[in-house]
């Protein structure tokens, strides 16, 4: 905490050349010095000194500022000058009026001068006096001295608390006097009794009490809403992706009102990719989607390919269908068993078993780890690449009906 002595004992140290006062306090100061004196050539010369940067440290303290001031010989000047301070009247009806004025209250806290303290706090006739270690003092102020009052401007200019101290008070006493009085003001201001509000108690607004049944909610509607057309524009995104994600949000938010559930919930970056493909089918590798495909695609470090298997599995049972694609895994010997006669008894022909996959020529059933059979069948690569192709069942004679042996179709 700052205590009172150093509240009113300030040291400044040396600010770089140049820079004239931006503030109307540090105009009117210089104005104030510049109307004053009586040599024009001392006060040009000390502007000089100032702007070059001739003045070093500055220690204000009330009613008084020092600084050494370089000249033309190697030795420095110690220069001051002395302001009147005020006295406890005089702080007692400055502090009273600004204290009474919102407006000159929050100027005086965003570290502004109000205007209307300009002719109480700047210097007036026979208040700035000079003095320096200098030869010259028959017609002050001298130029070293002329110096550290356009330097003081600039201080004034960054801190104007700076004026307040050389009239003889700091800016923490200040500060705390015009709370207390500002205090004052508010409490004479406020009406002996508050005036009567229409309202209730807070514990009557919080007692328990029967509250009315919610309103009966509404039906939700038959199937997701059509998003609207977007137009081909170049300069604009994706129609084709910007159709794809407002659908997709439909789709999640219809379920999300219908069941609670939200479909994407938990899904990996590739499985999400996945379901998003499954809307486009037939068009991953050579439709107008293979763009949103390529970007599906390169996010997830797979290739179209994969990720038209993977839409094509999805389409066939979401994620179960999904897990069947990627992943085997060695199931009980009941269902193949069972799964092997049935099919030689429906004339399908032999199936080789392997894992939970059964496989003759170009087709294949993969068994779930939900009991179903996924039918699959192959492409004419080598080594060959299976593709889902159809629907799943509890059948392995009826998931096998759509399959044709034929090439699929990504």
């Amino acid at each position: 905490m700052t205590t009172a002595r150093e509240d009113r004992r300030r040291t400044f140290d040396a600010l770089p050349a140049g820079l004239a006062p931006e503030s109307w306090w540090g105009r009117a100061w210089v104005a104030a010095l510049e109307e004053r004196a009586r040599d024009s050539a001392r006060l040009a010369r000390g502007r000089t000194y100032a702007l070059e940067g001739h003045v070093d440290a500055v220690t204000v303290t009330p009613g008084r500022v020092v600084a050494y001031v370089r000249g033309s010989r190697p030795r420095p000047y110690r220069t001051s000058l002395a302001l009147t301070t005020f006295a406890g009247e005089e702080w007692e009806a400055l502090l009273e009026e600004v204290a009474a004025d919102p407006g000159q209250l929050a100027a005086l806290l965003d570290r502004e001068v109000p205007q209307a303290l300009s002719g109480a706090l700047l210097p007036g006739r026979g208040d700035l006096i000079p003095n320096c270690s200098c030869p010259d003092f028959a017609r002050p102020p001298c130029k070293h001295a002329a110096a550290l009052c356009y330097r003081l401007a600039r201080l004034l200019d960054e801190d104007p608390f700076v004026l307040l101290l050389l009239r003889g008070r700091g800016e923490r006493e200040v500060l705390e006097d015009l709370t207390r009085r500002n205090a004052l003001h508010a409490a004479r201001e406020r009406p002996a009794a508050e005036p009567e509000l229409p309202g209730v108690l807070a514990r009557t607004a919080f007692a328990r009490r029967e509250l009315p049944p919610l309103p009966v909610p509404l039906p939700p509607p038959a199937a997701p809403g059509h998003p609207a057309a977007c137009p081909d524009d170049p300069a604009a995104p994706d129609p084709l992706a910007l159709d794809q994600l407002a659908t997709d949000a439909a789709v999640r938010a219809y379920a999300l009102l219908t069941t609670g559930a939200d479909p994407v919930a938990g899904l990996t970056p590739w499985q999400d990719a996945a379901r998003l493909a499954s809307a486009h089918p037939t068009s991953g590798l050579t439709g107008t989607a293979r763009g949103l495909y390529r970007e599906l695609a390169g996010a997830t470090g797979r290739s179209t390919t994969e990720l038209a298997r993977a839409g094509a599995a999805w389409r066939q049972g979401g994620l179960v269908a999904l897990t069947v694609l990627e992943e085997a895994w060695d199931p009980p010997a009941g269902p193949f068993d069972r799964a092997r006669p049935a099919l030689l008894a429906a004339g399908e022909g032999t199936f080789r078993p392997h894992r939970n996959h059964l496989t003759s020529g170009s087709r294949q059933l993969r068994l779930g780890r939900d009991g179903l059979w996924y039918p699959y069948e192959s492409s004419p690569a080598t080594p060959p690449v299976w593709w889902p192709a159809g629907r799943p069942a509890a059948d392995p004679v009826a998931a096998l009906a759509g399959v044709t042996g034929g090439p699929p179709t990504p």
